[in-house]
Parts: structure tokens; sequence; C-alpha cells
């Protein structure tokens, strides 16, 4: 039976998408649910699985080719192939007389895309990795073995025209589509937005207090560590509500003003920064935001976030502290008003009641779009966080 193979429905911000890698050949043999193809998108990484047990008859699509949802990639034969089983006697023949080894560059015709930059990527010679693909066809896994196992590679040097210049090089790497596109919407927000940034500091060592005595108690509990993130978009969550200016968006002419919290959270995954979303931060207490953090973060890393996944959003928080950035200006995550920047804590000494204290101090960035934020509301809403995080029980209380 002839089964047809087709691109994902996309939702209508992704127009189309890209081949990226196929995993099997025509003819090869697959189980039901094996990944036969990645798929690129502006947002994620989608993978087709197989529908049956069977095979690929024909690939209509080659690696790197543009597709559009629901279009037809494949197609495929469920059940067995034939003239696939291996009678006793050719298991037991003596080995045939191998074939002659392909030139670097035979090699490099037959490598796709994605491991063509993966090699590129760490200087790797294609000819010296040996492929576990179909027909000894090199593979992404191939060559991040290889990477691992192999001694780091000096790039080969580019001619100079004078000896100062001599040992110099440089490599060149096709952008992924999603770096792309990263790409695209960081200009688009510089652009087309009156972008304004207003910076806060605040003290973190109510929360650090909270997190210390109540630790061990959380994760015996809710099963999971109490971290600084659940704080954060609990803040966020409740500043939102005081400020409904900064969770609307523009369309047009029109401003819209959500009634609902939806907030995404930058993730910083191998293949660039996504932003994920957390729905309904009002109804969520600080182990389902832990949980749902962490999920979303081991999905980005092992790049299974979908495209529900991605979409939407009303407010993006972004934590550059975690790779010890002390101070940023976050850009707009379109069509957001807004994206709050937390950053590195760091022991500095205040003043307090006329005395120096030594406190565990945080920096707050607020980047907005002026057109339908004003000063009044962009302050406001930074010290409202402030607020909130320095006296936490204002939280529970709902002050």
């Amino acid at each position: 039976m002839s089964i047809e193979i087709k691109v994902p429905v996309l939702p209508e911000s992704v127009a189309d998408a890209t081949i990226a890698t196929w995993h099997v050949k025509p003819g090869e043999q697959v189980s039901r649910d094996q990944n036969l193809v990645d798929i690129e998108t502006d947002k994620v990484v989608l993978e087709v699985v197989a529908p049956e047990d069977g095979s690929i008859s024909e690939l209509l699509f080659e690696e790197g080719d543009t597709v559009l949802g629901e279009q037809v990639i494949a197609r495929f034969v469920a059940g067995a192939v034939s003239g696939q089983e291996v009678t006793k006697a050719e298991a037991t023949a003596p080995a045939a007389e191998a074939a002659p080894e392909q030139t670097s560059d035979e090699s490099n015709d037959a490598l796709s895309p994605s491991v063509r930059r993966l090699i590129a990527e760490h200087n790797l010679d294609a000819a010296k990795i040996k492929g576990t693909g179909v027909g000894g066809r090199i593979t992404k896994e191939d060559v991040e073995a290889f990477a691992k196992s192999a001694p780091a590679s000096k790039p080969a040097a580019v001619a100079a025209p004078v000896a100062p210049l001599e040992g110099r090089s440089e490599k060149r790497v096709p952008m992924t589509r999603l770096r792309k596109t990263i790409a695209k919407r960081l200009l688009e927000a510089k652009n087309s937005t009156a972008m304004l940034t207003t910076f806060n500091e605040v003290n973190m060592k109510p929360i650090m207090d909270i997190r210390k005595q109540y630790q061990d108690v959380f994760e015996k509990r809710h099963g999971i560590r109490l971290g600084f993130m659940s704080f954060y978009i609990k803040a966020v969550t409740e500043a939102l509500k005081r400020f409904p200016e900064v969770n609307a968006s523009i369309d047009g002419d029109d401003i819209v003003y959500h009634n609902y919290f939806d907030i995404s959270i930058a993730v910083s995954t191998p293949r660039g920064l996504v932003t994920p979303v957390l729905r309904d931060t009002d109804t969520m207490n600080l182990a389902e935001i832990e949980k749902a953090v962490r999920e979303l973060a081991l999905k980005g890393r092992d790049g299974k976030l979908s495209v529900a996944d991605m979409t939407g959003g009303n407010f993006t928080v972004t934590n550059g502290g975690v790779f010890g950035s002390l101070m940023s200006t976050p850009i707009l995550n379109l069509p957001q008003s807004a994206i709050l920047g937390m950053h590195a804590i760091k022991d500095r000494p205040m003043a307090v009641n006329g005395q120096v204290e030594i406190l565990p101090m945080m920096y707050l960035a607020l980047s907005y779009d002026h057109r339908i934020v004003d000063g009044r509301e962009s302050v406001g809403f930074l010290v409202a966080i402030k607020d909130f995080l320095e006296d936490p029980t204002r939280l529970l209380l709902d002050l």
C-alpha cells in the first residue's frame, strides 16, 4: 500500500520550510514512528516519522529544497521490503573485495547540507570520517562522534601576500534558517518600533533567604528545585495585571489589550535563541512554573520544541545573568510591546538606613515600545517588579 509523506501543517506565521536532512534512502526498511526527515522552519525543526513499518519508495524533494505545509515530499510503501532477507549461504560467504574508498571530493558530493556545515564548523576532513549511514554515508552523529574523539585540528592557513599575515585563516558557514529569521526579526524590531530601555536594580537577598530556608522542603514536596525564574515570572505576571499597556500590542492602527498572561522565556539552544511560551501564568504556582520552565529548556536543548510551544506570547523575560551579563538592553520580541532583561546577581556595597551593607544586587532592564507604553507606565511597571522581588510577601497577599 502506497502512502504519501507530507510536510506537517505549518502555522499562519510560517510561510514555508526547508528539507534539512533525510535519514533514510529509497528502499531502506524502517519501523513505525522512525524519523524519516527533519524539516526546518523559521522557528523549530519538525520530525516526520514513518506511519507504519515499510520503506520509502520515492523522494520528491532533496535536502535544501523549500517546501510548503501539507506538500507531498515522498512516497512510502507499507509492509516488508521484498528481497531484503539474507540467505544462509550469503551470510556465511566470504566477504567480497572491498570497494575502493571515495575521494574527498566524491564524499563531499554525497554529504547533506547539514553534515557539510557541521564538518566545516569543526574544520574536519570528510575523507577521514567513517560513515555509518546507508551505503557508508556520513551522518551528523558520525561527524559529532569524530569531532569528540579526534584531536583539535588546526585550520588550514590561507595564503597571504606578506609574511606577517601567514597562518591567518577564516571559514565561511551558511546561516541556518533559524539564524536568518532571528537576524531579520531583530532588525525589524529596531527599525519599526520606538524602542527605549529603562533600568532599575533589585536587592535579591529576600528571595535568596526564602530559597535557602525552603529549598529542601520545596524539592521534597514538588520534585524540583526552587529557582529564581519562578519568582521572576510571578512578579512579571502581577506587574502586567497592574499595567495593561505593557501586556498589549499594536495591530495596524489598533491597540490590542490581552486579558490573559502568556509569557515568553528566552532559551539558548544549539540552533540559536528561541522564545517558547508559558501560558496562563496567572493560574500557575511557583512549582508549576519551575516545572514548565525546565520542560521547555530541555525540549529546546534536545531540539524537541514544537511550533505550538513557540507560538504567541505577550511579554518576554530573558535572563542574561546565567551567562554572566551584568547589564544589557534587550531587543523587543515582536509584536510584543516590552521585554524584561534579568542579569547577574553580584554582591555590592549599598547604603541602608545610613549604613553601608554588602547586598546581592541585580540590575533590571525593561525595553519597551514607546508608541504604546509611556514613560510613566514603563517606570511604574519596573518598580512594581522590584517591589515584588524585594518583598515576596506582596506576591502572596496580592499587594
